[in-house]
């Protein structure tokens, strides 16, 4: 009888395989709910980024186009016939343009080009000119009217992000 009450005395504090078990199913099933929201917010907040970097550069490009538009009209530069006034590249955007008087610097449209957040290949924005199609995927080399995320994913809303 005093072994009974000594056993009895000792609590078991450990868990039962059971128990450990039922808990590890259960963190597992939770875990599984939780992983694909995670990677949902993670693509959305890319997505947010992608767009904001695709209005970034086009309002850009837009500003560009019509300081070159005033700059002619005030003749402050002289344009060729065949001249669209939009930059050559991208790196117009970065480094600045002499617009003549029109102002007393190097107009900068952008600090940096942003990152395309899905290009992974490292390719860079894709390009389109003014003469090409709007949905064209090749550049005419002339100027840059247009910019497009060159990654063939698939966005949450079923679309492809080279179509943006």
């Amino acid at each position: 009888m005093r072994l009974l009450g000594r056993w009895s005395a000792v609590s078991c504090r450990g868990l039962t395989l059971v128990e450990l078990l039922i808990t590890v199913t259960i963190l597992g099933i939770l875990a599984g709910a939780v992983l694909p929201l995670a990677q949902v917010s993670v693509q959305r907040n890319r997505e947010l980024e992608l767009r904001r970097s695709l209005r970034l550069l086009r309002s850009a490009i837009d500003a560009y186009k019509a300081d070159f538009d005033r700059a002619v009209r005030e003749q402050t530069i002289t344009a060729d016939v065949d001249e669209t006034g939009y930059p050559k590249n991208l790196d117009e955007l970065v480094h600045g343009v002499d617009w003549g008087e029109l102002y007393p610097f190097a107009r900068k449209y952008l600090r940096r080009l942003p990152r395309d957040p899905f290009d992974r290949d490292q390719l860079g924005w894709g390009l389109r000119g003014y003469t090409d199609e709007p949905d064209a995927l090749s550049w005419n080399g002339k100027d840059v009217y247009d910019v497009y995320s060159q990654s063939t994913a698939t966005a949450l809303d079923g679309s492809t992000y080279n179509t943006w």
